[in-house]
C-alpha cells in the first residue's frame, strides 16, 4: 500500500435528534461518504487518498463537513453531488470547488 498523498474526512456524528447543534450524520453524511468511496475507487483513486470518517469537526450547522489534507480545505453541507465535484475538480484537478468552501468566518 502506497502512502496517501491527500485524506479527505467526512464527519458522520450523530446527536440525538432535536439536539441544538445538529449533527452531519442527521442532514445526510453517511449518503456523501458512500458517495465518495464509490468515485474514489471508479477513478482508481485508492491509493492516492484515503477517505475517512470522522466525528464532529466544529461547524455543525453547515453540514455535513468534509475537509482535505494536507490541503486544509474545508467544505460545507456537501452532499453526494457535491463529493462528485470535490473528487473531479479538487482530488484529480487541484482546484478547490469554491461554492462548497467553509467560509472562514465560520472559525471565528
Amino acid at each position: 500500500m502506497a502512502k496517501p498523498e491527500k485524506f479527505v474526512f467526512v464527519c458522520v456524528n450523530q446527536r440525538p435528534e432535536g439536539h441544538p447543534r445538529g449533527s452531519c450524520s442527521m442532514r445526510g453524511s453517511h449518503d456523501t461518504i458512500t458517495r465518495f468511496a464509490e468515485l474514489l475507487e471508479s477513478e482508481g483513486l485508492t491509493d492516492r487518498v484515503r477517505l475517512c470518517q470522522s466525528g464532529c469537526l466544529g461547524p455543525c450547522f453547515e453540514g455535513p463537513i468534509v475537509a482535505v489534507f494536507p490541503d486544509n480545505v474545508w467544505y460545507r453541507e456537501v452532499t453526494p453531488k457535491g463529493a462528485e465535484e470535490i473528487v473531479k475538480e479538487h482530488l484529480m484537478g487541484g482546484n478547490p470547488v469554491e461554492r462548497l468552501l467553509l467560509p472562514d468566518r465560520d472559525w471565528s
